[in-house]
């Protein structure tokens, strides 16, 4: 799968609640950045998205997808069943068919 498909895969995943797929998504050391906090490992961040994030009535709407030599930017909206919460950016930096970190920008 290339960088794009992974980071819809990504997406897709999380909106699902399906944390094995997410889990085979991402390599094991993998790393995500983003304003508030950062989660190092994969287990780690699946049990956050499995147990912890503040809401799981969300679903990533992307708005565009930037290819790079070693990743894609997805560009989008989190928005929940009220409405849109907040747009991102997220850098993926993919290696080896697995992502393995996520820079993520968000307003």
């Amino acid at each position: 799968m290339d960088a794009a498909g992974l980071a819809q895969a990504y997406y897709d995943a999380i909106d699902d609640g399906d944390y094995d797929a997410l889990a085979d998504l991402l390599a094991a050391d993998f790393v995500q950045v983003r304003p508030d906090m950062t989660h190092e490992g994969r287990e780690a961040f699946v049990s956050f998205m499995r147990e912890e994030r503040p809401r799981k009535d969300t679903r990533h709407v992307v708005d565009a997808m930037y290819d790079g030599a070693e990743g894609v930017a997805a560009r989008g909206r989190l928005v929940a069943p009220e409405g849109p919460l907040f747009s991102f950016v997220d850098v993926f930096e993919v290696g080896d068919e697995r992502i393995e970190r996520i820079q993520t920008f968000a307003d």
